[in-house]
């Protein structure tokens, strides 16, 4: 029996097993072959959604999706690749084996980066995980137990990438609904970014989002960088100058690295540590290995690099899936390539704003946006639930989506 192996149930992984098991049920293969995936946990984490609350809408069960598509889940940490024995090493409750594969789907997605700032690994938090989310939102719950210091009911969000910004505008709310009435005055958010403008990548919304934090009383501080944190403050920097800022919550949003496995294949990887992949996303020099997700690089319209995104990783995932099954086989594989880009940022309770292409042009913002992106969150991003055969097949099929829907602002 022949093994198409995937590493991670992510955006990617998760649909690149899904796509792989199609493949094999059109091309009637499936008595020869078996798709397999990686895992830790037994869940799909809707990675995106963890600035939200509650989480467990966030969260899909994998049986219900890999067992009617007839993908074996292995629970285990994949801790190393031999691309020349094609074999991988898993780990589990302390026990190790090896597992080897005909073909090998890499989409171990990426990990948050901690530089080495004092106290940013004791003292923050941070949503890159549904775990590291769950712990953020248990220790909010605690603040009205601490001593009433300045700043117990201040919170810092250091990096102003769409997470940071997402975050930062959830929180005045969430933290009011946890404080007791008398207290709600004192809840204070701070936005910190080392970009002079916050939102600076965001083109055409960058002044709706200013405008929107603003109207949410979120405190922004362009300009600066996290020097150094301890359990009851912050210290940003700007140029010889600091601020210290009383806060019993700090979380890191400062940006994403590769997983560290795309290190262990024979490739120079990117400076965000990702695999380059062809347009049929094939590690490039490295047989039998196929990359896709966060941790893989393609370009995306042939032209510009992906991104790290489950915009990118989940149509990546289905390319991947397909090819490592048609080159398994011998059968025609299909070049990946996507001809738009959109990026939808949550604003909390004051809406959302949508732009359209690289240079993000704004088309639309406040509760249109926000209807689109619940959309997104809630159902577009999601596998079937209806959990049949048929739906997820087709739902794992090489194609590429169109843009989300949203009213225009120039059709109003």
């Amino acid at each position: 029996m022949k093994r198409i192996l995937v590493i991670g149930a992510g955006f990617a992984g998760l649909w690149s097993a899904l796509s792989a098991a199609r493949k094999l049920d059109e091309l009637h293969r499936t008595d020869e072959a078996e798709v397999a995936i990686v895992n830790p946990a037994p869940y799909h984490s809707v990675r995106v959604r963890n600035y939200e609350q509650p989480l467990d809408p966030t969260l899909v069960q994998l049986d219900t999706v890999l067992g009617p598509a007839g993908v074996r889940l292995i629970q285990a940490k994949a801790t190393d690749i031999d691309s020349t024995a094609r074999r991988v090493s898993i780990a589990h409750d302390g026990s190790t084996k090896t597992l080897d594969y005909d073909r090998l789907i890499l989409a171990a997605g990426s990990v948050l980066v901690r530089p080495p700032i004092p106290g940013l690994e004791r003292f923050s938090f941070d949503v890159d995980t549904y775990a590291g989310a769950c712990k953020l939102q248990a220790h909010l719950l605690t603040l009205p137990a601490l001593p009433d210091t300045p700043g117990r009911y201040t919170a810092v969000v250091i990096g102003a990438g769409l997470t940071g910004i997402e975050l930062a505008a959830e929180l005045p709310a969430r933290l009011r609904e946890i404080v007791a009435d008398c207290d709600r005055g004192k809840v204070r958010v701070v936005l910190a970014d080392r970009s002079t403008t916050i939102a600076q990548s965001m083109g055409g919304a960058q002044q709706v989002i200013e405008n929107a934090l603003t109207s949410l009383a979120v405190e922004m501080r362009p300009g600066v960088s996290l020097a150094s944190l301890d359990a009851q403050s912050v210290t940003l920097a700007h140029g010889d100058e600091t601020e210290r800022i009383e806060a019993a919550t700090v979380v890191w949003c400062g940006g994403m690295h590769a997983n560290a496995l795309a290190a262990q294949l024979p490739v120079t990887l990117d400076p965000l540590g990702r695999v380059p992949v062809d347009a049929f996303l094939r590690a490039e020099g490295v047989p039998g290995v196929f990359a896709a997700g966060d941790c893989a690089r393609i370009l995306i319209d042939g032209t510009r690099p992906s991104v790290m995104s489950c915009q990118h990783g989940r149509p990546m995932g289905r390319y991947a899936g397909n090819n490592a099954v048609s080159d398994l086989f011998g059968d025609e594989m299909l070049p990946l390539s996507i001809d738009w880009y959109t990026t939808i940022c949550d604003l909390g309770p004051w809406g959302a704003v949508y732009t359209e292409g690289w240079d993000r042009r704004l088309v639309s913002e406040g509760e249109t946006a926000k209807a689109t992106k619940r959309t997104i969150n809630g159902e577009r991003i999601y596998p079937p639930k209806t959990g049949l055969r048929e739906d997820i097949f087709r739902a794992a099929a090489p194609v590429v989506q169109t843009p989300p829907s949203t009213q225009r602002l120039d059709k109003r």
